[in-house]
C-alpha cells in the first residue's frame, strides 16, 4: 500500500469520515500509551518536551535558581498544566486536520495575523539558535582548547547536515535517545544538600513581587516552557507521523487521541522535571555560594561540583551538548515549516532534499543566521537567558489562535478541545500576556 502524502492529508478538514478511517492508520507502535514497548511509542510528545529543557532552558534555568534560590520554584507547579495543556492542543490540531499550526493560521485568519506569527517565530528561532550554538561551542570550549568561533562553525555545520542527510524515521529515533543526556541534572539531586523543608515551601505557596528583575525572570521561564516553536513542530510533527506510517491500521480513533496525550504528557512533565531539578540545584550551590549572576559556561557548570568534582565542566558540556544537538534541529525545523505552509513548498523531513529544496534552504538558512549572530560579541550564556524573553514575549498571541483553532469545528470536526483543555490554554494566554504587560508598568 501506498503511503498518505501530505499534499492528501492537507485535504482531511472536509470530510470527517474520511479523515477517522486515515487516523485508524495513524502511529502504529504508538495507539495504546500502556504494557510493553512503552519508551518505543512514544513519538513527538517526548521529542518537544526534551527540546523544551534545550541549552536556553538550562541557562535560564539556571539563572534563575541563582538569581532567586528556591523563591521561584512555584512555576514548576504552573507550568507543567499550561504547556502540557498548549502543546496538546496544537498536537491535537496537527493529528484531526491534518494540517501544520501555519497552514491553519493561513486558511483561518488574515494574512496580517499569519505574517505577524510567522515574524514572530522566525525572530524568536533565529535568536534562540544563535544562543544555542554560541552556548555549545562555550561548554565545549571548557575541555577542549579550540576556538569558540571554530566550534561553533563545526556545531552549526554538523546540525545542519544531519538534518538533511538522515531520513526522518532513522532522526527521530536518535532524538529520542537524545533525551538521556538530561538525566545529569536530574542525578546532582541526589548528591548535594538540600533544604528540602524551604524546597516544599517555595514550590506550593508563591511569592510575587512583582519588580521588573522578578518579571524578567518570570517572562524567560514561561518563555522557554511555553516557547513558539515547539507549537509549529508539535503539530508538523504529527502531520509528519501521520504521512509517515499512513498504511497500517490500529483499533479505534480514541486510542489516538488517549496515546497522544500520553505522549504529551509524558515529554512536558519530563521537561519540567528537569526545569525544577535545575532551579534547586543552581540554588543549592550558586545562590549559596553568592553567584547569583551567571556570565560563563564555567559558572554555570559549578552547579554540578558536587556530583562530578573535576568533571564538573564535562559533565556540564555533555548536557548542554546533549540538548543543543537536540534542540537545533528542531527550532530550524519548526522556522522551515512555518514558512513553507505559508508559501505552499513541500516539506516533510521524511523527504529528500531534492524532493522539497525551499524546505531544506531555510533549514540551512535558519543555521546560518544564527551562527551569525556569534561573531557580533553577543555573551552566548547571557543571550540563552535573553532567548528565553524574547521567547515569552512572542508567545501570547500565537497561544491565543491555537485556542480559537481548537475550538472550531469546521477545523477539528468532532475533536475539538474539551472544556478542562480550553481553560487551561485560556489561562496560559492570560498569563503569558499580562507578563510583559506588568513588566513595561514596573518601577
Amino acid at each position: 500500500m501506498k503511503s498518505l502524502s501530505v499534499k492528501t492529508l492537507r485535504k482531511l478538514p472536509t470530510n470527517f469520515a474520511d479523515q477517522d478511517k486515515i487516523l485508524s492508520k495513524h502511529h502504529p507502535h504508538r495507539h495504546h500509551f500502556g504494557g510493553r514497548g512503552y519508551f518505543r511509542r512514544l513519538g513527538p510528545g517526548l521529542i518537544t518536551g526534551a527540546a523544551d529543557d534545550d541549552p536556553s532552558g538550562i541557562g535560564t534555568y539556571s539563572q534563575v535558581g541563582a538569581a532567586f534560590g528556591f523563591q521561584l520554584l512555584w512555576t514548576t507547579i504552573v507550568a507543567l498544566p499550561f504547556a502540557a495543556a498548549v502543546q496538546e492542543a496544537t498536537a491535537r490540531l496537527g493529528l484531526f486536520s491534518g494540517k501544520g499550526l501555519a497552514a491553519l493560521i493561513k486558511q483561518e485568519f488574515s494574512r496580517k495575523v499569519l505574517y505577524v506569527a510567522l515574524g514572530l517565530v522566525v525572530a524568536a528561532n533565529t535568536f534562540n539558535i544563535g544562543a544555542d550554538l554560541g552556548s555549545m561551542a562555550a561548554a565545549t570550549h571548557l575541555i577542549v582548547p579550540i576556538p569558540q568561533y571554530v566550534l561553533v562553525v563545526v556545531f552549526a555545520a554538523g546540525m545542519a547536515a544531519l538534518e538533511i542527510a538522515i531520513p526522518y524515521h532513522q532522526y527521530s529515533r536518535v532524538l529520542r535517545w537524545l533525551c538521556i543526556s538530561l538525566l545529569s541534572y536530574v542525578a546532582v539531586l541526589f548528591i548535594i544538600k538540600v533544604s528540602w523543608g524551604d524546597v516544599l515551601q517555595h514550590t506550593f505557596v508563591p511569592q510575587v513581587h512583582f519588580n521588573k528583575t522578578e518579571l524578567a525572570a518570570l517572562i524567560a521561564l514561561f518563555g522557554t516552557t511555553i516557547s513558539p516553536y515547539l507549537f509549529f513542530w508539535q503539530t508538523s510533527e504529527e502531520v509528519e507521523e501521520l504521512a509517515e506510517h499512513g498504511t497500517e491500521s490500529v483499533e479505534e480513533t480514541a486510542n489516538h487521541l488517549r496515546a497522544m496525550r500520553g505522549d504529551v504528557m509524558a515529554g512536558m512533565s519530563s521537561g519540567v522535571f528537569v526545569m525544577f531539578a535545575i532551579m534547586v540545584t543552581s540554588a543549592a550551590t550558586l545562590h549559596k555560594s553568592g553567584i547569583t549572576n551567571i556570565g560563563t559556561a564555567e559558572q554555570a557548570a559549578q552547579a554540578l561540583e558536587p556530583l562530578a568534582g573535576s568533571l564538573a565542566k564535562l559533565l556540564f558540556t555533555l548536557g548542554i551538548m546533549g540538548t543543543g544537538l537536540l534542540a537545533v534541529p528542531v527550532l530550524a525545523g519548526s522556522t522551515s515549516y512555518a514558512l513553507a505552509e505559508t508559501f505552499g513548498w513541500r516539506e516533510g523531513l521524511s523527504l529528500k532534499m531534492s524532493q522539497a529544496r525551499a524546505f531544506y534552504f531555510v533549514i540551512l538558512g535558519s543555521m546560518m543566521c544564527g551562527l551569525a549572530m556569534n561573531f557580533v560579541g553577543l555573551n552566548p550564556v547571557r543571550a540563552l537567558y535573553w532567548s528565553a524573553v524574547l521567547n515569552g514575549l512572542a508567545a501570547p498571541p500565537l497561544i491565543v489562535m491555537i485556542l480559537l483553532l481548537s475550538r472550531r469545528k469546521h477545523v477539528l470536526g468532532e475533536h475539538v478541545s474539551g472544556r478542562v483543555s480550553q481553560t487551561l490554554v485560556t489561562m496560559a494566554a492570560i498569563a503569558s500576556t499580562v507578563l510583559p504587560i506588568l513588566y513595561f508598568v514596573a518601577h
